[in-house]
């Protein structure tokens, strides 16, 4: 009988492993090899070998990622992991080829035994060419922008408190609660994802904690309410800054006392949930007008993600949208297959105020009206679309605007009171005072105009 050998498994590293990261992988029966720049002698292995390559960009310089740029052209028929830091920047050509043709990246804090387990997917062809995702499923991952966004959402899914997560509509706040809940260990728990602002004013307290039967006219029968029906889950609370007074007063009672009373009971339920918010407003400036109740908002406000806008996210947008054209393609018959290079500039120079979702749109809707395999800036309905310059000023303006009304609304809550002010903002005496030069409001002008009732 002829005995036939085990295919082996080898890591070409390309970089610098440390020590702990080579013995986790040859105690988990893979060989480690450092290739260097030119990778003398080839690969190495024989041809039934399972091989992954590893661009280790955490430490690398220039020189080295271009050395790694060049083997990625030469061996393309090896599936290539990428070790990125929060720091890595994806601003020079041969950085950003590199993360687009990975077949999966790892961003650094990690566990050997997280490394190992992407290895053994990508062994097994559990890992799809790239998508920039890594296990937190949110696309285009890989700007400096999103990586930030991204080693904060690892640190916080573990930890049993709420996340306050902001960002303009439609930067994907709904799916940032969806991969902290994927990671944290709820995750086969119930995930309830709330539109404060879609609820009817009315209704909301039944549609968030329940009712008894015979609550009010039309409850003929007991009704538990989304808190309740994720029990032991995670419940994401989209626009919360929309919830009416009588609603965020219950919402507080949960989050300081884990407990919830339905309409028409006096019955308290005690509840298992964690709850993520997320606003695309001033939550600060709501409190100092008196919108938003701030002994709520510091409860929610423990731990706080920020969404960057799609504009921030610089080489996300044509990855993106490449992204979201081959999955319309896979589900719908289409000859658009790429986009052409006066789309993709302008693409690249487009404020996208509507951020990923309005960038979604477009592209569903240029794969529909192209007539030939790509897509230009006509279809996109791009060609006389503002610059991204053009609407930063705008919005920078209406942000000066509204910041000038908060701190408006709180001086004459406080009665001019610097101190007061301060203490109900949250800020110092002295930022106070900045915040009035730098917004133009004239202290002793204001005072002397004030109403007897200010």
């Amino acid at each position: 009988m002829i005995s036939r050998q085990m295919p082996r498994r080898c890591v070409v590293w390309f970089g610098n492993p440390a020590d702990d990261e080579c013995a986790a992988l040859i105690e988990a029966g893979w060989l480690v090899r450092v290739g260097d720049a030119q990778l003398h002698g080839g690969v190495g292995m024989r041809r039934d070998d399972i091989v992954v390559a590893l661009a280790d960009l955490r430490h690398s310089d220039a020189e080295t990622v271009q050395a790694m740029d060049r083997l990625m052209a030469d061996y393309p028929w090896l599936p290539w992991l990428a070790l990125v830091s929060r720091h890595t920047a994806a601003d020079t050509p041969e950085t950003e080829r590199i993360l687009r043709a990975s077949t999966a990246f790892l961003t650094v804090p990690f566990e050997c035994k997280c490394l190992l387990g992407v290895l053994a997917k990508i062994a097994d062809g559990g890992v799809q060419p790239v998508d920039g995702t890594d296990a937190t499923g949110i696309p285009g991952a890989y700007s400096a922008a999103m990586r930030v966004m991204v080693a904060s959402l690892r640190k916080y899914a573990p930890v049993e408190l709420p996340v306050l997560i902001t960002g303009e509509t439609g930067s994907g706040k709904e799916v940032a609660a969806r991969a902290l809940h994927s990671l944290s260990a709820r995750r086969e728990r119930p995930f309830a994802a709330i539109n404060c602002g879609a609820l009817p004013p009315n209704l909301v307290q039944s549609e968030l904690f329940g009712h008894e039967r015979g609550a009010f006219t039309g409850a003929n029968a007991r009704r538990i309410g989304h808190f309740e029906a994720a029990a032991g889950g995670i419940v994401f609370l989209d626009e919360v800054g929309d919830l009416p007074p009588d609603a965020q007063t219950s919402l507080l009672r949960l989050l300081q006392e884990g407990t919830l009373v339905r309409v028409g009971s006096t019955q308290l339920v005690r509840l298992d949930v964690r709850v993520l918010a997320a606003t695309h407003v001033d939550l600060e400036a709501a409190v100092a007008q008196g919108r938003f109740r701030e002994d709520l908002y510091y409860r929610l406000n423990v731990l706080r993600l920020h969404m960057p806008a799609l504009r921030e996210r610089e080489g996300d947008v044509e990855w993106l949208a490449q992204h979201f054209l081959d999955a319309f393609r896979a589900r719908h018959p289409c000859r658009a297959r790429e986009f052409d290079s006066d789309a993709r500039r302008v693409m690249r120079t487009f404020a996208w105020p509507g951020n990923v979702r309005e960038l979604l749109n477009r592209v569903q809707r240029a794969a529909v009206m192209a007539e030939g395999n790509l897509i230009g800036a006509a279809d996109l309905d791009l060609e006389t679309a503002p610059t991204a310059s053009g609407a930063r000023a705008s919005l920078d303006l209406t942000r000066v605007s509204a910041e000038r009304e908060a701190v408006l609304n709180c001086l004459r809550q406080s009665r001019y009171n610097i101190s007061e002010c301060a203490r109900r903002l949250d800020v110092s005496r002295v930022t106070v005072y900045r915040l009035c030069r730098k917004l133009g409001l004239e202290l002793e002008h204001l005072r002397d105009h004030a109403s007897p009732q200010q």
